[in-house]
């Protein structure tokens, strides 16, 4: 009887195996950190800024998410191109919307990218680093639980820190509620971040663009802001003019 088949285990450390699965694991690190250090400032110089530079800068974007995503429905004029069509126009305005306030408005929008951007860093670190059972393996082969959780304590870690210093007073009970907030905001992004995936698994595609190095398309990168923005609009216009999203 011959003997069963062995499986081979896991690179041993030090040896090219191993030294070539560590550089795929963080091929594009590099790419990230670069593309991070240039779009970050901007976008949050806009933030900072509002009013016309902030409105101006999210129709440019929201233009381009159109594009990316025509381009990715290609012929098909049905309701799943028009639906997501109707999808970036709603977040656009929602954003737009939240950063007009006044009083709250620049808060807000800094607590809802701060906590989306912690949630993917978070992600990306944890997943590379502990690895671990997938996620969906369906919908996105790459993502697992380990970095689902770090997104989500990443997130959280975030909002508390907006919170605390961002507005005035120690609260426990309103830095609990921005830490809860950030955790609600990890799980919309990591949902809608999903759904995209999903959809590039429908269209065949592995990413929805090239226009963003190491990321891929506006689509890759904003995913998880178009599935927060529109439910932090509506929390905004239920708590009122004027409130923090966490209070």
């Amino acid at each position: 009887m011959a003997p069963a088949p062995v499986s081979p285990g896991p690179p041993l450390p030090g040896t090219q195996a191993a030294r070539a699965a560590r550089a795929a694991r963080w091929g594009d690190l590099r790419l990230r950190v670069v593309s991070a250090v240039v779009m970050a400032p901007l976008a949050l110089a806009a933030i900072w800024i509002g009013g016309a530079v902030f409105a101006g800068l999210i129709g440019l974007v929201a233009l381009g998410l159109g594009i990316e995503w025509a381009r990715l429905c290609g012929s098909a004029w049905g309701g799943s191109r028009l639906a997501g069509l109707g999808w970036i126009v709603l977040a656009g305005v929602a954003l737009i919307w939240l950063r007009a306030d006044p009083a709250a408005g620049r808060v807000n929008v800094l607590f809802l990218v701060l906590a989306v951007w912690a949630s993917d860093v978070g992600a990306y670190l944890a997943g590379r680093l502990i690895g671990g059972p997938r996620l969906a393996p369906r919908l996105s082969p790459g993502k697992t639980w380990a970095g689902a959780v770090g997104g989500l304590a990443t997130a959280a870690a975030v909002g508390t820190l907006v919170a605390l210093v961002c507005t005035a007073g120690r609260d426990p009970a309103a830095l609990a509620r921005a830490a809860a907030l950030g955790a609600v905001v990890s799980v919309l992004g990591q949902g809608g971040d999903l759904a995209e995936s999903c959809a590039k698994r429908c269209f065949g595609v592995k990413d929805s663009g090239r226009l963003i190095p190491g990321h891929g398309g506006l689509l890759d990168r904003l995913d998880a802001v178009l599935a927060v923005v529109p439910l932090a609009a509506l929390l905004a216009y239920l708590l009122g003019p004027g409130v923090v999203l966490w209070g």
